[in-house]
């Protein structure tokens, strides 16, 4: 099947593949992966749970735990579902976030969402990988950037930003970004120069570029 593929990449005109590094890197990966069968403990939820509900457990290695770092006084986790793969991944806070990134060559940017005076999220997006890194202020849920949500998306991210902003169908939109010295809608544009500010609420965005 490799063979199939590779024939059709270099039949593209004036470019040459080079599939040795990609190849060596997967053999290492696959031979540095350590790999466990395990069961799914399943049990019957109990309290307010809809009938018929079940509760999903599954025992982790503690050695890999203990290698991720992940101890009683830091063990926040972070679960990602890609159709038939759940990934857990330990979840990094703001500063170590923008640490590991910044040696990845990653573009960052550090967003802070206040009410007034107050700090209440910290988001700092990733626009190389699209993920986001976020650290919440305030147990007002209601003032954070993305509510209940602990794990928002760069789809989220763009909603709010959105909000945050005059709409895309609003009549006279060319002449107010004219006005403000925008050139097309784009949210981050918008909010570098408006601070995401509404009429409604004492709430606005301090875009910070990170070198």
């Amino acid at each position: 099947m490799m063979g199939s593929i590779n024939s059709y990449l270099d039949a593209i005109p004036g470019i040459k593949f080079d599939y040795s590094v990609r190849m060596k890197y997967n053999v290492l990966e696959v031979k540095n992966m350590e790999r466990r069968q395990g069961k799914i403990i399943i049990h019957a939820s109990g309290g307010t749970a809809a009938k018929g509900a079940n509760t999903y457990k599954l025992t982790l290695p503690s050695a890999w735990v203990k290698e991720m770092g992940i101890n009683e006084s830091d063990r926040e986790v972070e679960l990602s579902f890609h159709g038939n793969t759940i990934t857990i991944t330990r979840r990094l806070s703001v500063d170590a976030f923008i640490a590991v990134k910044r040696e990845q060559g990653h573009a960052l940017m550090k967003l802070s969402y206040f009410d007034g005076e107050v700090l209440c999220t910290t988001i700092v997006a990733d626009s190389t990988e699209r993920v986001l890194c976020i650290e919440n202020h305030t147990e007002r849920v209601i003032k954070t950037a993305f509510g209940n949500n602990a794990v928002p998306t760069w789809e989220d991210l763009q909603h709010f930003l959105e909000e945050r902003c005059i709409p895309r169908a609003r009549a006279g939109l060319r002449e107010y970004l004219e006005t403000i010295g925008v050139e097309e809608y784009d949210p981050i544009e918008i909010i570098k120069k408006t601070e995401g500010r509404m009429a409604e609420d004492e709430q606005w965005i301090r875009i910070e570029v990170l070198a």
